[in-house]
């Protein structure tokens, strides 16, 4: 990779964070879909709240809550020092941490450290590696897969699917071919277990049900109605390459927010889930949007085994505020299982959900 091409990309990673942190990047019209439930109170609890425990499990392991810290950014030298601040904090809170996407440590060695550190600040938590789906397209190399997963220590591999946002990016790579074949190769080979995320468009049941034929273990929905990275690639396009409309007015609109929301990728996948039984085993991670311990309630008694938030999180990083963050929104979790009746997260996930009216 040249000098210049690496910095391009140093540039872009930085964007994303700024944009992400200051811009208009939300789903505009399109919300989760989370808004549209409640939980049936229950007004005999029979349970202590100073009892209630948040510990839950993950592709086997113990975690302390069904949070997790998703993937973001690395691959730039002030990214380092983000990636750091959230292995301490995943790590106090023994909550699961994704990297974002490792491309550029495949690139640019000197880049790797913003990747690394994350293990020496999270020596115990589970770490996830972090690759775009056209690199998985156009295939990996064993030496390429051990770097990802050697790096951090890895405790299973994230694969993100961002169409739409390669499609916006003025540098995307919109060559998807051979992705799923590629991906059933990798998940036979590798030595842990393969997430597969959208990022902000979410992952319908047809989608699904491939992505588990091709041997993944974890789905991630990422649905919309948090960040449409079609809208930060939009402002990038704008800012820095001239921004001539490359879309019809009339269109651009409704592909700026183009996805599926949250809560409707978490129901049709569960579905799935419940009326074939050889899918039983597959884990669901809610995420799009997250933005309190409510959220993170309805979307375990929509089916998934925990939740995860990006966006929230890096302003909360940002503001300095990211402890106060996680508490608080493990106290709104802690509060309707309280309300519900529920002292573990498994009798949370039974709890009923009312659609309101």
């Amino acid at each position: 990779m040249s000098d210049k091409s690496s910095n391009r990309t140093i540039d872009r990673k930085q964007s994303h964070v700024e944009i992400c942190l200051h811009g208009d990047v939300l789903f505009s019209g399109k919300s989760t879909g989370l808004e549209r439930y409640e939980f049936e109170s229950n007004a005999l609890p029979e349970i202590s709240c100073s009892e209630i425990s948040l510990a839950t499990t993950f592709l086997g392991r113990t975690i302390a809550a069904p949070l997790m810290i998703s993937s973001m950014t690395g691959g730039y030298n002030e990214a380092e020092e983000l990636n750091r601040q959230l292995a301490e904090t995943a790590e106090r809170f023994q909550i699961p941490l994704g990297v974002g996407s490792m491309r550029q440590a495949l690139e640019n060695s000197s880049q790797r450290e913003s990747f690394a550190v994350v293990r020496k600040y999270a020596p115990t938590i589970q770490l996830f590696a972090n690759i775009g789906a056209p690199e998985i397209a156009k295939g990996l190399t064993e030496s390429e897969i051990n770097i990802l997963l050697e790096l951090i220590r890895a405790d299973g591999l994230i694969v993100h699917l961002n169409a739409a946002q390669e499609l916006f990016q003025p540098e995307g790579n919109t060559d998807f071919r051979h992705f799923l074949d590629q991906l059933t190769t990798l998940t036979a080979k590798l030595p842990v277990p393969v997430i597969v995320k959208e990022v902000g468009c979410g992952i319908s049941a047809s989608a699904a049900r491939k992505l588990i034929a091709a041997g993944i273990k974890v789905i991630d929905v990422a649905g919309a109605g948090g960040i449409s990275w079609q809208k930060v690639e939009e402002i990038r396009y704008t800012r820095e390459f001239g921004g001539e409309n490359r879309f019809s007015l009339q269109a651009l609109d409704e592909l700026l927010n183009w996805g599926i929301p949250t809560a409707e990728c978490l129901v049709a996948i569960q579905n799935l889930k419940q009326e074939e039984p050889r899918f039983s085993s597959i884990e669901i991670i809610a995420s799009g949007g997250i933005a309190s311990g409510i959220d993170i309630a309805k979307s375990l008694a929509l089916g998934a085994q925990l939740a995860a938030s990006a966006r929230n999180i890096l302003k909360a990083l940002h503001e300095g505020t990211l402890e106060r963050t996680i508490k608080s929104w493990l106290n709104d979790l802690r509060a309707v299982m309280f309300l519900t009746g529920a002292a573990t997260i498994d009798e949370l996930r039974r709890k009923r959900l009312i659609i309101k009216q």
